[in-house]
């Protein structure tokens, strides 16, 4: 095919050469050529003289990738003549782009004397890179290392940078690297399997190259293997109830007071069907021995079930109706919706536990779903009022309370989510009214969000006499430049329940930008003022503080940094004067040792409380450690808090060890010193031993135990008795004829095994393996039957051929040849349908591929690092293996041949000249 579009090209190039008159010298002419081609140049070649000349022809090329493929020759020109004189050239696919100069040096055969010619030849840019996958194990055993092993090749003419990545896998080469044109990789990704898979699973190895190629921004390949657990767990023929039985004990030192006691704790959540549609949830709590705090939970008893259209809950919860009317209500109750299609209805009734202003209430509501985005809510809310109101609340519920309230959600845009409330509220005395908005949007460059509560004087929900206004916002300025920005107010008079302190009021603004300097690094600069307000008297601080923050994020390798100042001016209203007031933080982490470790520290001179030029130094840190797969360890100190943090419960110091002895038994130990809430600096200490038993409590019978028998056909091996065959967690062993059976079987996917000593080294099943096998449920016998054969190899060679084709320099040297071995390989596929295998081999090198199963086969040759001068001379055989055989096979490599053919009449070569006007 080369040598008829070759001659075809030699007829036609003078054509279309000289059918328009010529301007210019041809050689002169830039030719633009495609890397991998086969193609020619043309000189000019004049006799000026009046005799023949006969011309000692040489090409010569700037870069050994193009090559003349007939470098010298010898012409004789008649006297007065013009001719062209056309060179055949192969341009190889690594040629770098650019120009590149073809050279013809012209000697007469008597004088000697030279003419020399060039021609500029341009080669286009190509980038083009594959990656192939090679053969891989189909079955593993877990515990067992995964590989898979990809070539990388650099089909274009230019070096590309890459850069690997495996979400779930180790690249064992630099993931970073350049690969030069023609260059091969071979990649290998690897993936260590857990021993302790309970099942039979498949897992994948993913590799992800990344170029700088616009137009090919990035390649994916990805491999699977079945990985067959070696403890696995047979699935059960009960549908079980998980339950976890909890006892502890707890110890408090409250200053000089003791507390201890036991406290159990009895929970469970689950299924009670097989299609997971009616989910029971319970627990029970028993009382708490000691005070409560954060680290001690308090005690609860609730029940709920749930299908796909009904949902109940009885017992101890945070009750909610809407956000204006009552929020979070924790208390004893019951609640009840149905879920019908596009419509919800439901309701509850609620007595609250730590909130003495409401004795109990009650709550209905109907939803309608317009669609996905949009729907409304009205709900009706009654409060009968307790006997007892708290005294720190500013505005008493003493008749009962009607709310009525309407809520509205939806999307525009699908960009802004809008939600809305508008609530009113009656008692015997006073009439009241709240109203909400929340607003939400992300855009392109914008992201947004902000809400915003007003409530009257007189309202009786969850807020009175409030108004409050929240929002945030971030916009991407360019890639690493963005601005950003919140504000926050508190609502100054919510219904909280007792139970919990209530935080310091806050208002603050900030805003500031942030700049991406580096992938691992961002600097924050932030203005902005806060105000701070502490609820409980006497006040430990009442202050207004305008501030520059200054924040730096930096990830240095393995550790994250972070560093932070801050500079203010402080009105403090308890002392009644203004200063300055600045803090400096900085904190690292890193992970090491199956540990994540985290220090921190922090200066600061303030303004702000009871002391005019605070100092406060507060350092601390974290040791979370999970030292083998059944033991954590946690250690946390911290030497102090700020002020503004006293409503909550605050550790100093934690130690906390868990240990799990088995699946279904774990014990935990923790020791604290802690400040309660409100407490600044009364330290009390918390002891802990809690033991957990994971009971699974049968519920239904889904499932009846099934069996698996066959039989192995002997297909010309010595025997098929006292094969060991293995089934999960089973095992069996073949009679006399073959046959096996595996009793008492729970239903399910399996993978069906041969323990590979009880056979002879060349038996071989006559089907993949391992099989896998489902046993179906509803038969009280299944069957699978397979035969044994001997095993099939196939032994190759690659052989390079020589030539005695002097005059096209095909003769291949010995040194030549090791040069060549060295720089080139193949790779060989063999396939029957089911399995693929595939190998890198060198050339002049032997291969083979062992243990396959008799039948047809073929055999592909793949060039994957082969000199384009070379080809392959047959690179598919089909073959058919027998048990027992063993197949030759040479694949033969040759040097690429290149006849030129010549027309045999002269081509006659004529000139239009043209007048030039005076």
């Amino acid at each position: 095919m080369i040598k008829c579009w070759l001659l075809l090209y030699l007829l036609l190039l003078p054509v279309l050469l000289f059918s328009q008159s010529e301007k210019g010298n041809l050689s002169d002419s830039i030719y633009n050529f495609k890397p991998g081609s086969t193609t020619s140049v043309s000189f000019r070649i004049e006799n000026n003289s009046p005799s023949e000349k006969v011309y000692d022809l040489t090409i010569k090329s700037s870069t050994p990738s193009i090559r003349p493929i007939i470098p010298t020759g010898q012409e004789k020109y008649p006297a007065h003549k013009k001719t062209l004189y056309i060179v055949p050239l192969s341009i190889s696919a690594e040629t770098p782009p650019g120009y590149h100069t073809i050279s013809l040096i012209m000697t007469d055969s008597i004088n000697k004397n030279q003419v020399l010619q060039h021609v500029n030849v341009l080669i286009a840019t190509t980038r083009d890179l594959i990656i192939t996958p090679l053969s891989s194990v189909n079955f593993i055993k877990a515990g067992e290392l995964f590989s898979n092993s990809f070539v990388l090749k650099n089909c274009g003419n230019i070096p590309e940078e890459v850069n690997l990545e495996s979400k779930n896998g180790h690249i064992d080469v630099p993931k970073n690297f350049i690969l030069s044109p023609g260059e091969t990789k071979l990649i290998t990704v690897n993936r260590s399997t857990s021993p302790d898979l309970p099942k039979n699973t498949t897992q994948s190895l993913d590799l992800t190259v990344h170029t700088t190629n616009p137009e090919q921004q990035q390649l994916i390949a990805s491999g699977g293997v079945n990985v067959i657990a070696i403890k696995p767990q047979d699935d059960d023929i009960y549908l079980r109830f998980p339950i976890a039985a909890t006892i502890a004990y707890i110890g408090m030192r409250e200053r000089e007071n003791f507390q201890e006691g036991f406290q159990g704790e009895l929970y469970g959540k689950g299924s009670l069907n097989e299609k997971n549609d009616r989910l029971l949830e319970f627990r029970a709590l028993t009382k708490n021995p000691v005070q409560y705090t954060a680290f001690t939970p308090y005690e609860e008893y609730f029940i709920n079930y749930k299908t796909t259209k009904f949902w109940g809950h009885l017992g101890d919860k945070v009750y909610s109706s809407s956000f204006l009317t009552e929020y979070a209500r924790y208390g004893r109750g019951a609640e009840l919706r149905f879920d019908l299609g596009k419509m919800s209805l439901g309701g509850f009734y609620n007595r609250p536990r730590f909130f003495q202003d409401i004795k109990d209430e009650f709550n209905i509501f109907a939803r309608y779903k317009f669609n996905g985005n949009s729907e409304i809510t009205t709900g009706y809310l009654y409060k009968t009022p307790g006997k007892y109101p708290s005294s720190s609340t500013r505005f008493h519920i003493d008749n009962e309370s009607h709310l009525p309230y309407l809520i509205g959600r939806t999307k525009l845009f699908d960009k802004v989510n809008l939600l809305g409330e508008l609530s009113y509220s009656r008692t015997a005395r006073y009439n009241g009214l709240g109203y909400m908005l929340q607003a939400e949007g992300n855009f392109k460059r914008l992201s947004s969000a902000f809400s915003y509560i007003k409530t009257s004087p007189t309202y009786a929900g969850y807020y009175n006499n409030a108004s409050t206004l929240n929002g945030n916002f971030n916009y991407k300025l360019t890639k690493n430049l963005g601005l950003h920005g919140n504000y926050i107010q508190d609502a100054q008079n919510l219904q909280r329940d007792t139970l919990l302190s209530a935080a310091p009021y806050r208002k603050y603004y900030r805003y500031g930008i942030d700049f991406r300097y580096l992938e691992t690094g961002t600097l924050f600069v932030e203005k902005g003022r806060q105000r701070y307000n502490d609820r409980i008297e006497p006040q430990q601080f009442n202050y207004n503080e305008q501030f520059i923050n200054i924040r730096i994020d930096q990830r240095i390798q393995k550790f994250q940094l972070n560093l932070e100042s801050q500079f203010g001016k402080t009105n403090n209203y308890i002392l009644g004067f203004s200063g300055n007031s600045s803090y400096y933080t900085a904190s690292i982490g890193f992970e090491k040792f199956n540990s994540s470790f985290t220090l921190f520290g922090s200066y600061a001179q303030t303004s702000r409380y009871q002391l005019k030029n605070q100092k406060q130094i507060y350092y601390g840190g974290r040791i979370m450690s999970r030292f083998s797969k059944k033991n954590t360890v946690q250690i946390f100190y911290q030497n102090n808090y700020l002020p503004e943090e006293y409503f909550q419960d605050r550790n100093l110091f934690e130690l906390l060890f868990k240990r799990e002895i088995s699946s279904l038994h774990a014990i935990d130990l923790s020791g604290r010193y802690t400040l309660q809430r409100e407490e600044m600096g009364n330290k009390d200490f918390i002891i802990s031993l809690r033991y957990t038993a994971r009971l699974n409590i049968p519920v239904k019978k889904i499932a009846n135990y099934t069996s698996l028998t066959g039989n192995i056909s002997n297909l010309g091996i010595n025997k098929t008795e006292g094969i060991r065959l293995i089934l999960g967690n089973h095992a069996t062993m073949t009679d006399k004829n073959g046959n096996f059976t595996f009793k008492n079987i729970v239903p399910g996917d399996y993978y069906l095994e041969i323990d590979r000593t009880t056979v002879d080294l060349e038996d071989i099943p006559d089907i993949v393996f391992p099989a896998a096998v489902n046993l179906n449920s509803e038969k009280k016998i299944n069957t699978f039957n397979f035969g044994l054969t001997s095993a099939a190899k196939i032994n190759g060679n690659i052989h390079l051929q020589g030539t005695s084709d002097k005059e096209n320099n095909a003769i291949i040297t010995s040194s030549q040849k090791q040069e060549f071995k060295a720089k080139n390989n193949l790779i060989v596929e063999i396939s029957n349908g089911e399995q693929v295998f595939r190998k890198i081999c060198q050339i002049e090198a032997n291969f083979n591929f062992t243990y396959l199963r008799p039948g047809t086969w073929t055999l592909k040759v793949y060039k994957n690092k082969l000199d384009q001068r070379y080809k392959i001379a047959v690179d598919t055989f089909h073959f058919t293996l027998t048990p027992k055989d063993t197949k030759d096979i040479t694949i033969e490599v040759l040097k690429r041949q290149s006849e030129i053919k010549y027309q045999q009449e002269t081509i006659n070569v004529g000139y239009q000249e043209t007048k030039k006007t005076k």
